[in-house]
């Protein structure tokens, strides 16, 4: 299990690039339908990486946290489904229920999602505001798979807290850590090693 860090191609005051994306129950969601009043949280996700099930459900709760102060979460998987056929729409569901998210989860086949947002890891978290402005891409928190450390989202729970306080951006957070997005091949973008 190789450690991989986002490579950030979203700043600060970005726009959330658009996308329209199925869910695995196959109905579609654009960008701009999911936005809560008050921000959105983007999450490049999958079913087996272990850095991901680390902290699903403390996801799962931060997200209801989060949906309460006007901030909604989406999930996206972009993952080769062919090499692991364990991030395939038929298990997203079954995976979503089992750590409690309930919000959308959805599948970007062709993986042009994902490179837009210059998404690298599962899981990349990027945050943005009301206006679908990147506020803060950065990590979870700083638990890790087998560190013996249960998850607790403070990283990503402080900046959310930040964000509706009406404060700066945090300058240069903790990049994400986790399994690199599984590109198809031929597929793997240029910033790709």
């Amino acid at each position: 299990m190789a450690e991989v860090q986002s490579t950030f191609s979203l700043r600060p005051g970005d726009a959330a690039p658009s996308f329209r994306l199925p869910a695995a129950d196959g109905v579609f969601h654009e960008l701009s339908a999911l936005r809560g009043n008050e921000g959105l949280l983007v999450v490049f996700a999958c079913n087996h990486c272990p850095f991901v099930v680390h902290l699903a459900d403390a996801m799962g709760c931060l997200a209801g946290e989060m949906e309460a102060d006007g901030v909604a979460t989406v999930a996206i998987s972009s993952n080769d489904i062919e090499k692991h056929p364990a991030d395939a729409p038929e298990w997203m569901g079954v995976f979503a229920a089992k750590h409690g998210w309930n919000f959308p989860y959805l599948f970007d086949e062709t993986q042009e999602v994902a490179k837009a947002y210059g998404a690298a890891c599962t899981p990349d978290f990027f945050l943005f505001d009301r206006e679908l402005r990147l506020y803060y891409a950065g990590q979870f928190d700083s638990t890790r798979p087998r560190s013996g450390q249960a998850p607790t989202g403070d990283d990503l729970r402080a900046a959310v807290k930040a964000m509706l306080a009406g404060e700066e951006p945090p300058v240069r957070p903790f990049p994400s850590s986790g399994c690199n997005i599984k590109w198809k091949p031929g597929n793997e973008p240029a910033w790709f090693a």
